[in-house]
């Protein structure tokens, strides 16, 4: 390997190490800043140091998760394990306020002599 290879190799392997990741903020600061208009999109990337592909990947992840938040698209499938514990739970809190109300009827009996 020459030295030309290994230090364009090395320069890759310190890019990749150092890659940044963005928060969800960061990338919605970057998508309002490119929206505005300000400064044209590439000298926008070339600033925050990223590709433009990302930007306009971003941008349409911005603009579809909007759509279905005002579309009310915001829930879950719940799965199927999901349901049958939630189903168990609620067939024992059930069962648990029969009982209760039950026993509450029966201490309110015995000390009033009332039904």
């Amino acid at each position: 390997m020459s030295k030309k290879q290994s230090a364009s190799s090395l320069i890759s392997e310190l890019k990749r190490k150092t890659r940044k990741k963005y928060s969800a903020e960061e990338k919605i600061r970057i998508i309002l800043e490119g929206m505005r208009g300000e400064i044209s999109v590439a000298e926008l990337c070339r600033r925050e140091g990223i590709y433009q592909a990302n930007y306009y990947k971003w941008s349409k992840d911005f603009m579809e998760a909007g759509k279905k938040r005002l579309n009310g698209d915001t829930l879950r499938e719940a799965n199927s394990s999901e349901v049958g514990e939630l189903k168990e739970e609620n067939s024992s809190l059930k069962e648990l306020v029969a009982e209760l109300s039950l026993e509450n009827k029966r201490l309110k009996k015995n000390d009033y002599g009332v039904e």
